[in-house]
């Protein structure tokens, strides 16, 4: 495979910038693959560049983020063999290149995504072929943004994905739960218990979440300790106070986040992914012990998150895992964000509120028996997606196709609308 060799400035990049970088790359021995490359770039070539070279590669990169901005776009990718040389950016949910941006070759990326880190965080990407981190960039209007960041190895080259971090918390109120739903949430109802909102990458379970804290730091005194890798919104202390760790920057791993808030004097803890046996062990004795904990899992539906929790831990303590849960889990919300008919996206989700048949069902490992369940409390501020799916057709927000292709259950969704014709008449 041959790389990338055109490059073709824009109005928001700079000629003389491009004309750099292109030298720089010529620098680096064609001989060198991979690793070594990638250390050759960092170690040496990059090191011997004054602080204003750097700036200089980092504004270039800046344009890239500016437009992205411009284009209401969520993520921006590139670098790597199956960019093709080009800058790709998701907007409103579809993943597309960007021509007017112009072309980078492989080596180039590589160059302009390695002057965005700082030596520590090149040598763990050395070491481990990954990272992730937080990036801040300030923009022409002297607006702060955040962005969530993660480098990877593809085919010897570096490869990124840059995602854009909400500087807007959306009130909570615009999410309409349940009066039953917001009890769960708020620290002045309850003052324990796990409370999940899972999906996969790019269903907003962070803005949910973000807004889950802000409308507790607006409302109530305490103590909220964030655990995130890397942190993306940073809350502004209101009435609690609020801690934000960085995983790898001010601990080691979620779990030992998790243990270290224990001595911390929290009221809630902000787990930003149960990933691991350890990190759901921590964050269910966290639960039990009687604080109040958020998490996140990469789960399409309410039962789908139970039934992950017991199936990642060892077979020995999956019993034991599992009565833990009956007794601390309040709520689980499971959501998407699916196109609406003006070409936008909108939240659609699940919701499960914990109560005695629920729990019950957990206990006695009739864990199938919980979707009926939810689809029957829609009274108490349960619900399931496809409910709310077809609520959202009902409403005229997205079509018949959306609703069926988002859903867990598609004969599901066509027994419901079946049940609300003759009211729909």
């Amino acid at each position: 495979m041959g790389e990338v060799l055109k490059i073709r400035p824009t109005q928001n990049s700079n000629e003389a910038t491009l004309h750099f970088l292109k030298s720089l790359a010529a620098r680096v021995p064609h001989s060198m693959r991979g690793v070594d490359r990638q250390e050759f770039i960092g170690m040496r070539l990059l090191k011997e560049l004054s602080d204003d070279k750097i700036v200089e590669l980092q504004g270039l990169y800046n344009n890239f983020l500016h437009y992205m901005r411009t284009r209401e776009a969520s993520d921006i990718d590139l670098g790597g063999w199956g960019a093709k040389g080009k800058i790709w950016m998701r907007i409103h949910g579809d993943k597309k290149p960007i021509p007017e941006l112009g072309e980078l070759s492989n080596l180039e990326t590589d160059i302009l995504i390695q002057s965005l880190l700082m030596e520590n965080q090149k040598k763990i990407l050395y070491t481990k072929r990954n990272l992730d981190f937080s990036y801040n960039h300030t923009s022409k209007e002297g607006k702060s943004q955040r962005y969530r960041a993660d480098v990877y190895f593809e085919t010897n080259c570096l490869a990124l994905n840059m995602r854009a971090i909400n500087t807007i918390i959306i009130p909570y109120e615009n999410f309409g739960f349940h009066e039953n739903v917001t009890r769960r949430m708020s620290l002045a109802h309850t003052k324990e218990g796990l409370i999940l909102v899972t999906g996969i990458t790019g269903s907003g379970k962070s803005t949910t979440l973000d807004s889950i804290i802000d409308m507790n730091n607006r409302t109530v005194d305490g103590h909220i300790v964030i655990i995130a890798s890397p942190i993306e919104f940073v809350h502004e202390s209101k009435r609690c106070l609020i801690r934000h760790r960085e995983v790898g920057r001010d601990t080691l791993t979620f779990k030992s986040g998790t243990i270290e808030a224990l001595r911390q004097d929290p009221d809630i803890i902000m787990v930003g992914e149960m990933r691991d046996p350890e990190t759901i062990i921590s964050a269910l004795e966290a639960a039990d012990s009687g604080h109040k904990v958020f998490s996140t899992l990469h789960t399409s539906s309410a039962v789908e998150s139970i039934d992950r929790i017991v199936a990642e831990v060892p077979t020995g303590e999956q019993e034991r895992v599992r009565f833990r849960l009956a007794d601390t889990l309040r709520c689980v919300i499971s959501q998407k964000l699916v196109p609406t008919l003006k070409g936008d996206r909108i939240l659609a989700k699940e919701i499960l509120l914990m109560n005695p048949s629920v729990r019950s069902a957990i206990l006695n490992n009739n864990i199938g028996e919980i979707y009926q369940m939810i689809s029957q409390g829609l009274k108490d501020g349960m619900r399931t997606i496809e409910q709310d799916l077809v609520k959202l057709f009902l409403d005229k927000k997205i079509s018949l196709s959306t609703a069926m292709n988002y859903s867990n259950n598609k004969r599901r969704v066509e027994q419901i609308l079946k049940l609300t014709k003759p009211a729909t008449r």
